[in-house]
Order: C-alpha cells, then sequence, then structure tokens
C-alpha cells in the first residue's frame, strides 16, 4: 500500500507546467501536460539539475541544461544525452490538492 502525501493544489499547475516539491525528504517534479498530472523525480539522471525548471509539453518534460527530454507517464529518457530514467510515482487527485506517493510502506 502507498502512503499519499500532500504535493501541491491543482491550482498551481497550469497546463504544460511542473513545480518542484520535496515529499518526505524526495524532490519530485509535479507535471501537468496534455490535461494528466504527473510526478516524477525532480533530478535529471544526466546532470543534478532540477527537471521542474524545464518544459513540459506532449507528455515530457525537458531538462533546461542539455535538453534531454523524459516521458512524464515512464521516466524514460525520449532523447539523449540522459540514457537513465527517472523514478516515476503515482498521483492522486483529492479535491483541490495533489497527493503523490512517494514511499512503499
Amino acid at each position: 500500500m502507498s502512503d499519499y502525501l500532500f504535493a501541491c493544489r491543482v491550482a498551481d499547475l497550469a497546463d504544460e507546467s511542473a513545480v518542484g516539491v520535496e515529499i518526505d525528504g524526495v524532490p519530485v517534479c509535479v507535471a501537468k501536460s496534455e490535461g494528466e498530472v504527473f510526478a516524477i523525480s525532480d533530478i535529471c539522471s544526466h546532470a543534478d539539475i532540477p527537471l521542474s525548471e524545464g518544459e513540459v509539453g506532449e507528455g515530457t518534460v525537458e531538462c533546461w541544461l542539455h535538453g534531454s527530454r523524459f516521458d512524464l507517464r515512464s521516466g524514460r529518457p525520449t532523447g539523449l544525452p540522459a540514457n537513465q530514467p527517472v523514478p516515476t510515482y503515482p498521483v492522486k487527485i483529492d479535491g483541490d490538492d495533489v497527493l503523490v506517493a512517494v514511499k512503499e510502506i
């Protein structure tokens, strides 16, 4: 069973945008793309850069430093130079709140 914790408010996420939050000590990029909300690690697997500072679009987030894109559903890189995936986390919407499970119990 997963422990869902508050990440942000739904209103904090404009379409095709992301916010960086820390949940239970884990840096998380919460992104809204194509009408869905996703949560992935906020640390690029290629360089130690917050993904939440990158551009979001078409179900991906781009690292602003070297241009690697990551699929928001799977965490897999969709372009070089990154070649390692980043963790993804389950998301629930509870009223106006975005809840994310970063750790399994």
